[in-house]
């Protein structure tokens, strides 16, 4: 591509151009309180297109800037200074690369707004091809612009929208059918098949504290100290440290509360394996629920192999948005079954251990039973 008619412009690769320099400084200086320089130049490094639009690298020498997953050569970097929007590197002196378009990021935000907005709007939930439509993309284009933003598919946000609302109109409505017909539904069966897919309990037990759904627990005696283990027909909807019956009567308030008989034994067996003998542990049903970015993070967090460890930086940037690092670290705390979710495989950028639900020190013995050896023991929280 030529840029006024000039020399080809590609990227990284161009001749020296003086930059202003006053703004860049800082612009930088701000940006330093809001994202990690090492991590957005690791994006560069490995052109991962989930940091596009979430950074802009321009490059001193060539007075361009760029998206993480240009082609082209990269510099030097001490030659590269990073930016949260292409409008801070034009103000800068920069301008876009002809390769890589990085102002093209912000046409893809527009199109994935639009596309929330009507997918939220909808009695029914559109096609992938109507979104697609709508907002002037390719079908298989569209959909990886709109799982690098938010971390899911159109499909599987117009499923947890959905569901949230049903949510929210089970515990107005007095009547389940209602409340389905209310959330866009067509009818009882597309509601209960998401039900199935999402919920494991019945979906009159979103409404009233779980009215309806019975849940068997044992508090088991671990490695770690007492751990309460809490399962409906589905798989294991709690797993924590230092809980009790009273705790979990809490969070289901309405819920039939039954100590096992044996009938989770098995799943019992899996999740303390889980802990004592981890390579010899089975994967064990979880049944969890939470909102559609906890629920990509501990999707993610479930991928982690064991024997590794992942940063919330990482988790941040898999899940489609790494500059929410914090909001992760909140997922994280959030997960409501522990080991089975392994929320302590992941550890800060600087390789200490972050935080942890169930204590650090459970969390050291958590890793050193997988071989995992920290590089740093300093442990902070996150």
């Amino acid at each position: 591509m030529q840029e006024g008619g000039g020399a080809p412009s590609f990227g990284f690769d161009r001749k020296p151009r003086e930059v202003r320099t006053t703004m860049c400084c800082y612009t930088g200086s701000m940006l330093m309180r809001t994202f990690d320089h090492d991590e957005s130049w690791a994006a560069f490094e490995r052109r991962d297109r989930g940091w596009d639009g979430k950074v802009i690298g321009a490059v001193k020498t060539t007075g361009i800037y760029c998206k993480p997953s240009c082609p082209a050569r990269r510099p030097k970097r001490e030659q590269v200074e990073f930016f949260a929007s292409a409008q801070e590197a034009l103000a800068a002196g920069y301008r876009a690369c002809l390769r890589c378009r990085p102002d093209d990021i912000g046409r893809d935000r527009e199109a994935v707004a639009k596309a929330l907005k009507l997918i939220e709007s909808a009695e029914e939930p559109p096609r992938l091809t109507e979104l697609a439509k709508a907002v002037g993309y390719a079908p298989h284009h569209f959909q990886r612009l709109f799982k690098r933003d938010l971390g899911i598919s159109p499909a599987e946000y117009a499923r947890a929208f959905r569901a949230g609302r049903a949510e929210r109109h089970l515990q107005e409505s007095e009547r389940v059918t209602d409340a389905i017909y209310d959330s866009g539904y067509s009818g009882p069966s597309r509601f209960y098949e998401d039900a199935r897919q999402r919920l494991g309990m019945a979906p009159s037990a979103w409404r009233d504290g779980g009215r309806g759904a019975t849940i068997r627990f044992v508090i088991a005696d671990s490695p770690l100290g007492p751990l309460l283990i809490a399962a409906t027909e589905k798989g294991i909807c709690r797993l924590t440290f230092g809980e009790d019956e009273s705790a979990l009567r809490r969070r289901f308030i309405n819920a039939e509360i039954l100590p096992d008989d044996g009938t989770i034994a098995p799943w019992v067996e899996g999740a303390l394996k889980a802990i004592q003998t981890p390579s010899e542990a089975s994967e064990v049903p979880v049944d969890v629920r939470g909102t559609a970015f906890q629920e990509a993070v501990w999707r993610e967090l479930r991928k982690i192999p064991l024997g590794e460890t992942r940063s919330y930086a990482d988790i941040a940037a898999a899940v489609g948005q790494p500059g929410a690092v914090r909001a992760v670290g909140t997922a994280n705390g959030s997960n409501p079954v522990s080991v089975l979710v392994p929320c302590h495989r992941v550890i800060r950028s600087d390789g200490t251990l972050g935080g942890y639900g169930g204590g650090l020190e459970n969390k050291k013995k958590l890793l050193a039973a997988e071989g995992i050896k920290l590089e740093r023991q300093r442990d902070l929280e996150l």
